[in-house]
């Protein structure tokens, strides 16, 4: 059965087709309401993927964009995709685990439209760097256990095996592979380059009879290798060693574990695309300047040691970079930021899936943000054996939900949403402390705005689980907030720090119950300062260590501007101030936001006594003169006047009267003696 329905006013009409099927008749279809919120044309069935293929493969012909509701079968869409040409035109949403299978399915209908209509939205190039592999694999262990597995993995890899403090080990009947002594100090690398510090290192003896004998041991041993299967037991080599491509660990008593381990090795050898998580962009770092350290956020909670100082910036090795982005999301320039997806490219599908919703008349959605991995496995279970997702809870799956920084928090309520759920592991593979609080400060920031449920109940909240059925009681018993009466329509662009600028003032301008100034907690990325004027020199030191421009000199006055909104709180112009007039101040004010630079700080210049141009400021000129005039004896009698005149002029006029007067900087008085002092107190 077809549908051709018009859109509402406020979808775009394109020549998308949307294909939305029942699954064989297992859920209702609300065609109205996908019309309204998708635009274009709208078609249904009952099995697209079976008797009806012939439907999906007529519009792949006709050159047009396609999406089809359904990812179970989407790669025998891909098949008949690239037989008509259409690669690259089709998109794919799940509207059955995550709507229609579900016992509030008869409301599901804006719902499905929503998921249809985020999925169109265009996927940017996932960019990649390149790992190579040779085979070359150190297994390392304590016994002959490890051999055995050397052994298992000599036909497919190059190997050694490395044994740390080795007791009573057989000698092998034939050396196939080298197995030596020494204990690992240090590593570092990925896969494919991998070195390690071995001590304790020693070759075994060839008359070795009824156990290994070594030889002499030293320390200080490297070693480098494609790729580690470490059976020791002991701590693991690396940070987030589960992550670690190319390192394999494994308990030697798990049979399981170890046969999985030398499965996943035995394959480890070629060329392998890497993602490049983290898009960093060095000119936007606020970490160092001047030897001055300012922003750590990100050396602070990466999991894997993947981030490192480099001078003023940081370094992100990206075959080390595991994808959590937690250092995109604490990132307050927008210098690191996520690839899946962009900042803006996120909030482009999360606009979508809020505008459809709305538009085939849904309220008050709440957003449930989740991995592609144990997010949508859970929210499959509860679709197969439990009720389901609400109607009104809407499901995005990213990358990591560790990535999710306070633009996406709060431009979710901008958008019209009522709540924001992130969903995490019960036993997370990342730390989520800094996602908390994250979710704390948009938690403020919100419920100061009047986006709260009335009674204080969080509507951004992190629901911890492994069980479905968990998920499905928290999300039944989670907190409604307020919704905006005017939705945000603005579509943000740019880099994280521009996009998170854009949704403030959107989430601000849309607020139920606005207000100019909200406080917030220490390391909040933006804030303004709290200055001590009268202490301040205007040295503009400060201007020079600010990564963004948030203070700034006049080249034609004494003059310090201050711009509250640009300000991230690195903290380098309080480390750089030389008087210590600087405070910061975490905060939110929108009031200062919208208002021009403000001037800290100006005073009068002081005008060159030769040629009249202005330099410096005259109450710094001033207080020189007053601390060395008659106070010390290059400025003392007639020929301090000279001098006391020099400083009171410009930086060319001053060479010029230096040159002309013939100024004799050795011409200092001896130095005095015990009988001088002795002569002058007498």
């Amino acid at each position: 059965m077809r549908h051709l329905l018009p859109p509402a006013e406020d979808v775009t009409v394109s020549n998308r087709v949307v294909f939305a099927c029942s699954c064989e008749g297992t859920m209702p279809l609300d065609a109205e309401a996908i019309g309204r919120g998708c635009g274009g044309r709208v078609e249904t069935g009952d099995q697209l993927c079976g008797r009806e293929l012939d439907r999906i493969r007529a519009a792949f012909a006709a050159g047009g964009p396609v999406t089809v509701s359904c990812t179970l079968k989407a790669p025998l869409f891909d098949e008949v995709a690239e037989e008509e040409g259409a690669q690259g035109r089709v998109a794919y949403a799940n509207i059955r685990e995550a709507a229609g299978w579900s016992r509030e399915a008869a409301r599901a209908g804006p719902k499905m439209a929503a998921l249809l209509a985020a999925a169109a939205e265009p996927i940017a190039p996932v960019p990649v760097v390149t790992l190579e592999s040779k085979g070359v694999v150190l297994v390392y262990g304590r016994d002959e256990s490890a051999i055995e597995v050397g052994r298992r993995l000599a036909d497919h890899l190059d190997v050694t095996v490395l044994l740390t403090r080795p007791g009573e080990v057989a000698p092998p009947r034939r050396d196939e592979f080298p197995v030596l002594q020494g204990t690992v100090r240090t590593a570092t690398g990925h896969l494919g380059a991998f070195s390690l510090a071995i001590d304790d290192y020693a070759l075994p003896a060839p008359s070795s009879r009824e156990r290994l004998v070594f030889g002499p041991a030293r320390s200080g041993a490297t070693s480098t290798c494609d790729l580690v299967v470490d059976l020791t037991g002991n701590p693991p080599l690396f940070p987030a060693h589960e992550v670690r491509s190319g390192y394999l660990r494994a308990d030697p008593r798990d049979p399981a574990a170890v046969a999985r381990a030398v499965f996943e090795a035995s394959h480890l050898v070629g060329t392998f695309d890497k993602t490049r998580f983290i898009d960093f962009r060095t000119g936007l770092c606020a970490h160092s300047r001047s030897r001055i350290t300012g922003c750590t956020r990100c050396l602070d909670v990466c999991p894997t040691g993947a981030i490192a100082p480099a001078g003023d910036t940081v370094a992100v090795d990206p075959f080390v970079c595991a994808g959590c982005g937690t250092c995109a999301s604490v990132c307050p320039t927008g210098a690191a930021a996520t690839t899946l997806p962009p900042a803006d490219a996120l909030m482009r599908r999360l606009r979508t899936l809020l505008r459809a919703y709305r538009a085939a008349g849904g309220a008050e959605a709440a957003l449930l943000l989740h991995d592609g991995e144990h997010g949508a496995d859970l929210v499959e279970a509860l679709a197969r054996s439990g009720d389901g997702l609400p109607a009104d809870v809407l499901p995005l799956a990213l990358n990591e939900v560790t990535q999710v920084g306070l633009e996406t928090l709060t431009g979710a309520f901008a958008f019209g949403a009522v709540a924001v759920h992130l969903l995490a592991r019960g036993r997370p593979k990342h730390d989520l402390a800094p996602l908390h609080r994250n979710v704390a400060r948009a938690e403020a920031i919100v419920q100061a705005l009047g986006y709260g449920s009335g009674d204080g109940s969080p509507v951004v909240s992190v629901i911890e689980t492994d069980d479905p059925d968990a998920l499905g009681r928290a999300l039944a018993q989670a907190a409604r907030g307020t919704a905006a009466a005017t939705p945000a329509g603005l579509v943000p662009e740019g880099d994280a720090r521009s996009v998170l600028r854009v949704t403030l003032r959107e989430l601000h301008h849309a607020a139920p119950r606005p207000v100019d100034r909200i406080a917030l907690d220490a390391g909040a990325p933006f804030g303004g300062l709290d200055f001590r004027t009268e202490a301040c020199t205007l040295c503009h030191a400060c201007v020079g260590a600010c990564p963004t421009g948030a203070l700034a000199d006049d080249p034609d006055r004494p003059r310090l501007t201050f711009a509250e909104s640009l300000c991230v709180q690195c903290g380098l112009c309080a480390g750089t101030c030389p008087e210590d007039v600087i405070t910061l101040a975490p905060r939110l004010d929108f009031a200062a936001w919208s208002a021009p630079r403000v001037t800290l700080k100006e005073e009068e210049p002081f005008d060159c006594v030769t040629c009249g141009k202005p330099f410096g400021t005259r109450s710094t000129i001033e207080r020189i003169i007053g601390r060395l005039q008659d106070k010390h004896w290059m400025f003392a009698g007639a020929a301090g006047q000279s001098r006391i005149r020099a400083l009171m002029m410009c930086d060319t006029c001053r060479v010029s009267h230096v040159v002309t007067e013939g100024f004799d900087p050795h011409a200092a008085p001896g130095p005095k003696t015990t009988e001088d002092y002795l002569r002058e107190r007498g």
